[in-house]
């Protein structure tokens, strides 16, 4: 009998370690380039860190998945002369974006920038010189890659930048995350993008399509780049197909609501 309850009692204790590390390894924050795992279609992907875990440091990567909303999202180190075009076509089907922006990009494009905002969409902070923000361990030197391009945003729009923030090329740390958090910004990575960035290897509409079209989700937070020719092209046939599947377009700030 006593060696019934010995085994007994070591199960549930075996159990409640497993469940523990479990818990555990499910708010763990890692360190590297965001990534994702498509493992079902018409669902968010994992993320390496999970969506509850982000929350914790104001950070997402993914909205619900009760609404077919998507929540559409532009990085631009640099204008590659697609940009009037891309607004255009948001115009036209009347759809708000974000657009990340580093400090050479406003410098170089304020009029382009005042647009953006004009057209009410979200400027967003992608930092001043879009460095490996994780190997940045002095909150100092992080702080002054965001308040630098705030300052810029200002004196060329006279508007306070959104606190909305994009590690450069998706790295980060829990520390990163952390200090963000406590400068007022809330940190947004996504949950759908494709090969869009090498403009010597630019894929044509119809692979743009079927990477994007086919992974779309309820909450879906979609990275494109606006330097890239082939999402200028294909933009409205997305916005089309994705309107015409029932997903509505809702801006970053409804992601944090």
């Amino acid at each position: 009998m006593r060696k019934k309850y010995y085994w007994l009692i070591l199960s549930v204790v075996v159990v409640a370690l497993l469940l523990a590390i479990g818990q555990f390894t499910s708010q763990v924050v890692t360190t590297g380039a965001w990534g994702l795992s498509f493992q079902q279609a018409g669902k968010a992907p994992a993320g390496p860190t999970d969506q509850n875990t982000l929350r914790q440091y104001d950070a997402a990567y993914v909205g619900s998945d009760q609404e077919p909303v998507l929540y559409l999202t532009f990085d631009a180190g640099y204008e590659n002369g697609y940009t009037p075009q891309i607004l255009d076509t948001l115009k036209k089907h009347d759809v708000k974006a974000a657009f990340f922006l580093v400090g050479n990009y406003l410098q170089k494009n304020a009029d382009l920038v005042r647009r953006m905002v004009d057209e009410g969409h979200i400027v967003g902070n992608h930092t001043m010189t879009h460095p490996d923000m994780s190997a940045i361990t002095d909150k100092e030197a992080f702080q002054k890659e965001l308040t630098d391009l705030e300052n810029l945003f200002q004196n060329v729009t006279g508007k306070e930048l959104p606190k909305y923030y994009r590690p450069p090329q998706g790295i980060y740390s829990e520390e990163n995350l952390k200090m963000a958090k406590e400068l007022g910004y809330k940190t947004v990575f996504w949950s759908l993008a494709y090969k869009d960035w090498d403009n010597t290897k630019q894929p044509d509409t119809e692979y743009a399509l079927g990477k994007l079209i086919p992974r779309s989700h309820n909450g879906g937070v979609i990275l494109l780049h606006s330097t890239s020719k082939t999402n200028a092209e294909v933009l409205d046939a997305l916005l089309t197909q994705w309107k015409e599947a029932g997903y509505r377009f809702e801006t970053i700030d409804k992601l944090f609501a």
